[in-house]
């Protein structure tokens, strides 16, 4: 118990409330529990490093999307273009790249497509003034049709992109990428997803336009009120959108070396739910990074791990669903003290009643054979 100077108790915490504070905790032990139950299923995979330097490769544009849908979503918005963002700056990444051997005035290239897209959505939801649902899902349509239409539906392999310097800055190996051995098979891509997402973790928690978008997720309308600037803050998180977009089509089209015109139809869902697996609320105004990363990485593993362990691919999906309702559950009785107490007090009152109710069934047999005595006792008599 904490106490005042002049000697009032001060409020207590339990040790439980004390843990909900430490950001992303229960999706971390989720975590935990989950790469400690692999490591037991599957040994042969999950207690060598060569898995661990695949997520490397594979996660970080998953991991970008994500974060960025942490901001979006915490603003009380949603994104539903960024996939088709991923195969227009492909697109243009690959063409520059392959086509006109522009090398790194392909990446700005395909940087500027991103937010251009961004910027785009932003308008259209901030002074147009249609919901981003709706917006973004028109916006993800047509621009998935101008890739297919650009491309001609045809993919473009990248052949001898690891000798560039793009490649070797971009998604390169911090050793020979030529040898099997782990420690020359982690990807440089890690490093400025890791370096991204730590920027974007104090723009989220320490600087002004993150508390802006916590704000706009609470209301609109009070943060008009205290002076936010609500439709050039959306503008800016859309762009923000769009651009981590386009460095995740980057890497995932140097990371194969080949572009494919359909290359980010499979990101929509799992980075929807690696956010709110997280802990961010889909109402907005809360938004936690840390939780994000845990819940990508959650998503990453949980399909490698399933099968490594000897599960079919039809259970596969039907276990993600499992987990993802589990992690959900568990994140909010832990981050919300209300619900815990909320939950706990139902049950004490459940276990309470059952214990009135067996003293009163005690009482009423205990008064059944007494009254049960005397009858005998007069019928003696």
């Amino acid at each position: 118990m904490v106490e005042a100077k002049t000697g009032a108790p001060g409020p207590r915490l339990s040790r439980l409330d004390t843990l909900s504070r430490i950001e992303g905790l229960p999706i971390i032990a989720v975590f935990a529990v989950l790469l400690a139950l692999f490591m037991y299923t599957a040994p042969e995979v999950f207690l060598h490093p060569n898995i661990y330097t695949t997520f490397l490769s594979t996660l970080p544009p998953l991991i970008l999307l994500a974060i960025g849908l942490t901001f979006v979503i915490g603003a009380g918005e949603i994104d539903l273009c960024f996939p088709a963002v991923i195969g227009f700056a492909g697109f243009v990444f690959a063409i520059c790249f392959k086509q006109y051997q522009l090398s790194w005035l392909a990446v700005v290239a395909a940087l500027l497509a991103g937010l251009l897209v961004g910027f785009i959505n932003g308008i259209l939801v901030a002074k147009v003034g249609i919901p981003s649902f709706i917006a973004t899902l028109g916006t993800q349509f047509f621009w998935f049709g101008m890739a297919t239409v650009l491309s001609g539906g045809k993919s473009y392999a990248l052949r001898g992109a690891e000798e560039t310097s793009v490649w070797q800055f971009l998604v390169g190996r911090f050793g020979d990428p030529s040898s099997f051995d782990w420690q020359n098979q982690i990807s440089i891509q890690a490093l400025w997803t890791a370096l991204i997402g730590v920027f974007l973790w104090f723009v989220l928690n320490r600087h002004r336009f993150g508390e802006h978008i916590l704000f706009i997720g609470d209301s609109n309308d009070v943060s008009r009120v205290v002076g936010i600037d609500v439709d050039a803050e959306k503008i800016k998180l859309f762009t923000m959108m769009g651009g981590l977009a386009a460095i995740a089509a980057m890497f995932l089209t140097l990371e194969n070396k080949n572009y494919f015109g359909n290359q980010g139809q499979g990101y929509l869902l799992t980075a929807i739910a690696s956010v709110l697996i997280g802990g961010t609320s889909i109402f907005g105004g809360k938004a936690t990074i840390v939780g994000t990363v845990f819940g990508c990485l959650i998503i990453g593993m949980i399909e490698a791990g399933l099968v490594a362990s000897g599960l079919t691919g039809e259970w596969v999906r039907t276990v993600q669903g499992l987990v993802f309702l589990a992690a959900v559950i568990f994140y909010l009785y832990m981050e919300e003290p209300q619900r815990r107490r909320a939950l706990a007090a139902r049950f004490s009152f459940t276990r309470r009643g059952a214990e009135e109710a067996g003293h009163r069934t005690d009482a009423r047999a205990a008064t059944a054979k007494s009254e049960g005595a005397k009858a005998r006792h007069q019928q003696g008599r």
